[in-house]
């Protein structure tokens, strides 16, 4: 089957700054989920762990016994989850857009259209206490099969949306470098955007004279930043999906036709993801805390983590399991 063809648009990254790792990635445990692809890891108010695994299910982990509860089927794809104190839960499904658990396990779609166009690869999602919920949605071209196309194409097509209590949805930002994971902050003065193909993080401003602003906070990381959890450590803990590729970096500033020409090549002499598990923690001023990796095996393709009380936990959009992570030395 021919592959879907790029419209590349140029763009010149930062300079490669990689300081490495603070420390070594290590698991301690694993909590099997049932399925495969706990693509997002998020902590409930009674600090168990929450996650959508491939064949739709959201599943309901035990931290320290392992005990898994099936909470709902959204019979689409899950990937960012947002969970209420009452026990339902937001999940941005690739497949049927935003969606509510309820605590009986019944499923209700917020959101499948935003401007008359159907919504798809919603990534992440919060919640305001006024109920405000926002969420981002990865780019408006390409699947989650084939989420490789957006990064060699660049495409900015990725939203930050906003909907109110009303249920209006409100385009926030766009031209996003594949929005992904979010956090509200603790005063809710400001959300954090990651840009996974843009390397960095950005805040969007939303209270006080220059709400609707922009900054970044972290930009150059060394690595592709997926999705986000502020742990009650009060660090922003981010998922590295894998390495920045150096071809790609050197690609993207050059006509498009050298990069459509790399992405036609056969899938086996294509550039690849390079196997690593890789978390990092910033504080609110985006000061480097943690910057932990591991290249043994011991998991792979990391798209989440989540602090509580201590407890780090893992997802992936490849792994069967969540990963328990230990901190400290050997």
């Amino acid at each position: 089957m021919a592959r879907r063809r790029i419209s590349p648009l140029r763009w010149k990254p930062p300079v490669l700054d990689d300081r490495g790792p603070t420390g070594r990635l290590r698991v301690g445990r694993r909590l099997p989920t049932g399925g495969r692809g706990p693509e997002d890891v998020v902590f409930d108010a009674d600090g168990r762990v929450v996650c959508g695994i491939a064949d739709g299910r959201i599943v309901r982990l035990d931290p320290v016994s392992g005990e898994r509860t099936v909470l709902a089927d959204t019979g689409g794809r899950p990937l960012g989850l947002h969970a209420r104190a009452d026990g339902s839960v937001l999940v941005c499904d690739h497949d049927k857009g935003l969606l509510e658990v309820r605590a009986d396990g019944s499923v209700t779609t917020l959101v499948d259209t935003v401007d008359g166009v159907p919504l798809r690869f919603a990534s992440n999602v919060v919640e305001s206490t006024d109920r405000t919920i926002y969420f981002t949605a990865s780019t408006s071209r390409w699947s989650l099969d084939d989420h490789l196309g957006d990064l060699f194409e660049h495409s900015c097509t990725g939203r930050l949306l906003r909907r109110d209590p009303d249920g209006t949805v409100t385009t926030l930002m766009s031209g996003l470098k594949f929005a992904n994971g979010l956090v509200l902050a603790p005063d809710e003065s400001y959300l954090l955007v990651a840009e996974t193909t843009g390397y960095r993080v950005r805040r969007f401003l939303l209270a006080g004279p220059r709400a609707g602003e922009v900054e970044t906070l972290v930009e150059n990381l060394a690595g592709f930043p997926d999705n986000m959890f502020l742990g009650g450590d009060g660090l922003l803990w981010i998922g590295i999906a894998a390495p920045r590729n150096g071809l790609l970096d050197r690609l993207l500033p050059l006509p498009g036709l050298l990069r459509t020409l790399v992405w036609n090549l056969p899938e086996a002499v294509r550039p690849k993801a390079v196997p690593i598990a890789w978390v990092m923690a910033f504080d609110l001023d985006g000061r480097l805390v943690h910057d932990l990796r591991a290249a043994d095996g011991s998991y792979g393709f990391v798209t989440s983590v989540a602090e509580r009380d201590g407890t780090i936990v893992a997802g992936s959009l490849t792994e069967p399991d969540v990963a328990v992570l230990r901190l400290g030395t050997d």
